[in-house]
């Protein structure tokens, strides 16, 4: 049985890609990290587009290796065949974009981890667990990567699995340009054209572009050197032609490249080349490994490599089949993909990481409710968070679905502690009980605290707002958490909502659905809404309704405490639970408050304190999980 679609194979990297566009690589003052390595990225874009896929590479024993194989899981690319080289580095590649054709380059790839593959390193059963084997050219290119990556392809052929070259030519890691020429994309060399020629014919597919044709036939006349590979491969030849889209030819080569079969091609507007070769191979390999058409599988890959041009990075701006789908349907709308809302929108919903699909989160980032309690400083108010988060991974014992609600300025040293921990973080932004919003100095005036965050941090507001608010304050909340959803955005962290009605003026079963309307109507689009616990199911389907109608591909809703008992709490999970959309809570001063001033005042120590919030925490998931569960068996029922 085969328990994967592709498998890949090759190099692997860490791409630092400038921030700056249109400036020097040496004028460079900040840089974003992906993951990268063409393999890689095919990896992932064939993830991406609902492929079961897997990637031979190797990678250092160190925080950079560990990078690349965490977010591959992320990706959901299967990891099985990365080796982790105790003596090697993992590769390093610095990149700018000058302009639409020039993009500065700097590989770091001298005996990287990736070149440490060698024959013993390649698995046979695991080879054969695939549908398919994908190789690309540059680990052709020393002969112990070569070694290994034609031991991939023989076990290919004898098991009968399909198999594709990307030829991904760079001269400079065949050793024919210098370090400097990172960018140049052919030079002529009789020895790479024999070495690839070698190979060839263990391909049913081939893919370059017309100068990657030209270095793996020889000529620079694009129909002969398409003649010269077709003498020694029988593979269906895919020449990517840029603007002009691509051109597949599975018989023998006619006197003209318009002459074989092609797909739509897009027009959009030209931002980034790099890594548009591996989102176009990403989409072909999803059409041909799905037996499409070439015309359709062409349409796939000239999408893909839309997507790719469009976007900052490489892997990042690979689109999810969703998001393929949403694009064909509707459309261009405007060519600068990369500024299209919708489609944004779109493309970040279902490229999200990690599976929420339930969370239990225990919120203790609160501020002025420490700060009130006898014997509070704010030296113990950090070491009580710290006791919070314990308590928080007490309980979760590494499973998932659990997360914590923490803050930067008393809860500090626990929020950087639990970074890494599986837990959900969310973090507040907002000063406590501003009315209307102020946001905490940290932030910075123009909300650029946002880069210091780790990524795995959800940004979390807390707005005080009623729909009967007066024009001048509604404006100005709206367009606060406007400002700072789109500052969440550009700095790739999640966004959750909270919003209570309850505090501000008298509610009914329509309040928080109208409220919600308010701010999607203005373009907000969080990741998570907090929602107060509704007392009638007629108010929690109107917010449902609202959040649904809106944004189908929301992460959901978690139902706050507000201090409530626990016994009212139950009550109000047991009709939260019955809605699908409602994930889980995040509850704090139930969990936490009367241990806190105990603790404060020095009634009970750190174990107890640790121990009765442990407690306190696992019954409130005992009681949702209860109640979870009851919603489903009435929905059975």
């Amino acid at each position: 049985m085969k328990t994967l679609d592709v498998i890949t194979i090759g190099r692997s990297s860490v791409d630092l890609y400038g921030d700056q566009i249109g400036g020097r690589l040496e004028d460079m003052g900040s840089f974003s990290k992906y993951i990268g390595g063409s393999p890689t990225n095919i990896a992932c874009g064939t993830a991406r587009l609902g492929l079961k896929s897997a990637v031979v590479t190797g990678v250092g024993d160190e925080h950079m290796g560990r990078f690349i194989i965490e977010q591959l899981a992320r990706e959901g690319v299967n990891t099985d065949g990365v080796k982790v080289d105790p003596d090697r580095l993992t590769a390093l590649v610095l990149l700018g974009i000058r302009d639409q054709e020039r993009f500065p380059l700097i590989f770091y790839r001298s005996d990287c981890a990736d070149m440490g593959l060698t024959e013993d390193d390649i698995d046979d059963s695991f080879i054969r667990s695939a549908r398919a084997v994908v190789a690309t050219g540059t680990h052709l290119s020393h002969p112990k990567v070569e070694a290994a990556t034609l031991k991939a392809l023989k076990i290919a052929r004898e098991a009968g699995l399909q198999t594709a070259l990307d030829i991904d030519y760079r001269p400079n890691l065949w050793g024919v340009a210098g370090h400097g020429e990172g960018e140049s994309r052919f030079v002529e060399s009789a020895a790479v054209t024999a070495k690839l020629q070698e190979s060839l014919h263990y391909f049913d597919l081939i893919v370059g572009t017309e100068e990657e044709f030209h270095i793996a036939g020889g000529s620079t006349d694009t129909i002969q050197a398409l003649r010269a590979v077709r003498k020694v491969s029988g593979a269906t030849l895919v020449c990517k032609r840029g603007p002009m889209g691509a051109s597949a030819f599975e018989g023998a080569i006619p006197d003209s490249l318009d002459e074989g079969q092609t797909g739509p091609g897009f027009p959009i507007e030209v931002f980034n080349v790099l890594g548009a070769g591996d989102g176009f191979m990403s989409g072909l390999l999803k059409g041909w490994l799905d037996g499409e058409d070439w015309p359709t599988a062409l349409k796939y890959a000239n999408a893909c490599g839309a997507f790719a041009v469009s976007r900052h990075g490489c892997t990042p701006a690979y689109p999810s089949w969703e998001e393929l789908q949403f694009f064909f349907e509707r459309g261009i709308v405007r060519p600068d993909l990369r500024n299209d809302v919708d489609l944004e929108q779109v493309h970040w919903a279902t490229n999200r990481a990690g599976d929420w699909t339930s969370v239990k989160i225990f919120a203790f980032d609160h501020r002025v409710q420490l700060e009130e309690m006898e014997g509070y400083t704010l030296e113990k108010g950090s070491a009580f968070k710290e006791l919070c988060l314990d308590a928080a991974l007490r309980v979760q014992d590494g499973r998932p679905g659990f997360g914590i609600l923490c803050d930067n300025r008393i809860g500090r040293s626990a929020l950087h502690k639990a970074s890494g921990t599986g837990l959900w973080i969310g973090r507040p932004t907002e000063l406590p009980g501003s009315r209307p919003i102020k946001f905490e100095p940290e932030l910075g005036d123009d909300l650029g605290g946002l880069r210091e965050w780790a990524k795995e941090n959800v940004v979390k507001l807390l707005v005080f707002c009623h729909p009967d608010d007066d024009e001048k304050t509604a404006g100005m909340q709206v367009a606060r958490v406007k400002r700072l959803f789109t500052a969440a955005r550009r700095n790739s962290l999640e966004f959750l909502l909270e919003i209570i009605p309850s505090k501000v003026g008298p509610v009914d079963d329509e309040t928080s659905a109208t409220l919600i309307q308010t701010f999607y109507d203005a373009g907000v689009y969080p990741d998570w809404w907090k929602l107060e616990p509704f007392r009638t199911r007629s108010a929690w389907h109107n917010a449902v309704d609202a959040i649904e109608r809106n944004d189908p591909r929301t992460r959901g809703i978690v139902v706050l405490g507000l201090d409530a008992p626990e016994a009212e709490l139950a009550e109000s999970f047991r009709l939260a639970a019955s809605f699908p959309l409602v994930r889980g809570f995040a509850v704090g001063r139930t969990v936490f408050g009367q241990v806190a001033r105990d603790w404060m005042a020095g009634r009970i120590v750190d174990a107890d304190a640790v121990a009765t919030m442990a407690d306190n925490y696992t019954r409130l998931c005992r009681i949702w999980d209860n109640a979870r569960a009851g919603a489903k068996e009435e929905v059975v029922a």
